[in-house]
């Protein structure tokens, strides 16, 4: 397992203390309606970096189906509980620590990316771009809307369609190949929405 990462915040200090009810809440989510087309652009057996694992759910999924994957986040307590769950060790890395060079099939930053500030954003597309082989896909979600909001001391870098083409201009060994809005699948979260994202370096 890696060093503890030099990042520290409130987004992660509120993972690392509530680390338990997030993995219960989330662990058994059913997400194959983004698996599938993720999947479908990812070569069959191909490398998987998933980029702040959580609870290591979609990790768990993807290894299933025979992918090699190499899990991360930046919680201290959720890599013990996704190691756990995986039986292997989840890196301990923030993505302004990520340094893989043209590594990863597929990228998978479900509800994690959005937990980067914009003033860091470019940074951690730059590095996750640098991860990618060529013709490689990153999947990403953000809440839907614009600007950054704090919720429960957690900080959410938001998107809309509009916005993140805007972001990708500054990327330009990024292509965008979907860009859709899909409703939280948490009962208590219905009506609150999410931007998904499928790029490709």
């Amino acid at each position: 397992m890696s060093q503890p990462s030099k990042t520290r915040n409130s987004t992660m200090d509120y993972y690392d203390r509530n680390a338990r009810e997030f993995f219960d809440n989330t662990v058994h989510l059913t997400m194959e309606h983004l698996y599938q087309p993720f999947l479908e652009l990812i070569p069959k057996h191909g490398r998987i970096l998933d980029a702040g694992c959580g609870s290591g759910r979609d990790s768990l999924y993807f290894r299933e189906q025979g992918y090699s994957v190499t899990a991360m986040d930046n919680s201290e307590e959720l890599v013990k509980l996704a190691s756990d769950l995986l039986g292997e060790d989840v890196l301990l890395l923030s993505f302004d620590e990520i340094e893989f060079s043209n590594e990863f099939d597929g990228i998978w930053a479900c509800a994690s990316l959005l937990h980067v500030p914009k003033s860091s954003i470019n940074d951690a597309l730059h590095r996750l771009t640098g991860a990618l082989k060529d013709g490689g896909v990153l999947y990403a979600s953000f809440k839907y809307g614009n600007g950054e909001t704090i919720e429960r001391k957690r900080l959410f870098n938001n998107y809309t369609e509009e916005s993140f083409g805007l972001l990708l201009k500054e990327h330009p060994s990024l292509r965008i190949l979907r860009v859709w809005k899909t409703e939280d699948v948490r009962q208590d979260r219905r009506g609150k929405y999410w931007l998904n994202t499928f790029v490709q370096k």
